[in-house]
This record gives C-alpha cells, structure tokens and sequence, in this order.
C-alpha cells in the first residue's frame, strides 16, 4: 500500500513539474539590450509590439538561468542578446519551454578543434553542444555568433544550429526527430522528407548546406537555420520543407512574411 502511495505521489509531481507555467522575470530587459534586438535581430525586428515585449521577457528569463562566459575573449553586450536570441527564435511558439538542458555557454573568440583547443591547424569546429565533461554546456565561437545576425542574406546560423540540437536532444536523442515538439502523425512523412533531401544534397541536387548531409541530426539543424534565416527562399524552393517545419515549430517566422 505504501509503495502504490508513493507512485501516484510521484506521478502526481511529474504531471504537476511537466504542466508548471514558466514565471517571466519581473525585471525590465535592458534598453540598450533591447536597441541591440532592434538592430541585429530580423526575427524580433519584424514581430508586433506585444510579441517583441514578450520576446524581451523570453531574452531576460533565459539570461537570468544561464551563464554566458567568454574563454580568452570578454562577453560584451552584443554577445549576451545574441545568444538570448538563438536561444528563443526556434521555441517562440512554445511559451513554457526552458533549456533545462543547458547551465551555461562558452563563448571562444574563433573556431576550435574537437578538444577546444583554440590553437593549431584543425581547428574547424564553430559550435558544440557538450557531453561528458561539457554536459550542460554550449561552445560558440563569438565571431560567428555575430557573423550569423550581421548577414542577412545567408542561410547559417551557427548558435541557432546549436540551440535545435538542444531542442533534438530534450526527447534523450539527438537524432533529428524532435519528438517533444512533433506530433506523431508528422515523425514518418519527416523521417521520409529527411532522407529524400539528403539523397539530393550528396547528389549536388540541392542549395541546402552540404553538412546537413552528415546525418539526422545535422540535416534537421541545417534547414532550421535555413527556416529561420531565409524563410522566403526555403519556402521558394523547398515547400515540403517550409510546411513541416512550420508544423514542427509552431510558427511561422516573421521575415517569410515580410514584404506580402
């Protein structure tokens, strides 16, 4: 009897821990972190006046639970709304969600290798979710944190990339199916749109970047960058796509709706 009452004790506060509703920090975001949004941030440029007040409370709760550090290099304003940004352009649609996954970023001021080391020729690596030692940590280089919002024509974003790893992962597997967020009638018509547009880029039959062919995982990442940076053109060439990730996010980015 005692253990059956301890189960639903513990049923009980998970259901209660999964539904609790994220408190917004009372704290006002910065003006001069809010100036920076306004001119570096075409998601939050191109939203209305209540959503970008609520994409400044999104920005000020997740800078009040994580660290943002810099190794060899000082985190200045810019650096702290930019990873802010990253971090809450792919979940804006799910008012609840917080990266329980991630305590604190680590911002280099370049590439590194896959020992983050920041010296040496094979230093390829731009941005990292980290295991073992670095579990609940993020690597980004801060120059391409910057790089990603200043070009506005491109279809990367490397700490977006990072952050939908994040996002893969919250299910246990970093597999490109991001089950906590996608509905299970959508898993298999993904699963077969993945591969289909996989085969076309090892085929040079496609605009999407090369290392979305590495795997699941970094597809999925990949053309969520491209989804979230150039909405307009992926919808233009790639409509399957566009459909479904609006279906996997939730949203559809503001800037596709630019101009219309």
């Amino acid at each position: 009897m005692i253990i059956l009452i301890l189960a639903i004790v513990i049923t009980l506060f998970a259901v209660a821990m999964r539904n609790r509703k994220i408190k917004l920090p009372v704290e006002v975001l910065p003006g001069q972190f809010r100036v920076i949004l306004g001119q570096q941030v075409e998601f939050y440029q191109q939203l209305g006046d209540e959503e970008k007040a609520l994409f400044e409370k999104r920005v000020q709760q997740f800078l009040s639970t994580v660290r943002i550090t810099g190794v060899h290099t000082t985190v200045e304003d810019i650096d702290k709304v930019l990873v802010a940004a990253s971090a809450i352009i792919p979940i804006f649609a799910f008012p609840d969600w917080q990266y329980m996954n991630l305590h604190e970023v680590l911002l280099y001021p370049g590439s590194f290798n896959d020992k983050f080391e920041q010296e040496g020729g094979d230093r390829e690596t731009l941005g990292v979710v980290g295991t073992g030692a670095y579990q609940n940590i993020m690597i980004l280089s801060q120059y391409e944190l910057r790089e990603g919002f200043a070009n506005k024509t491109g279809k990367t974003n490397t700490a977006i990339h990072e952050f939908v790893h994040l996002v893969d992962k919250t299910d246990g597997a970093v597999d490109g199916i991001p089950e906590i967020i996608l509905s299970n009638h959508f898993i298999i018509p993904w699963l077969e749109l993945m591969h289909k547009n996989i085969k076309a880029i090892k085929e040079n039959e496609s605009d999407i970047n090369p290392y979305g062919a590495t795997n699941q995982a970094e597809f999925f990442a990949v053309v969520s960058e491209y989804f979230f940076e150039r909405p307009d053109l992926l919808r233009s060439k790639h409509p399957e796509l566009y459909e479904l990730l609006v279906k996997i996010f939730h949203q559809e980015p503001p800037t596709a709706l630019k101009g219309e």
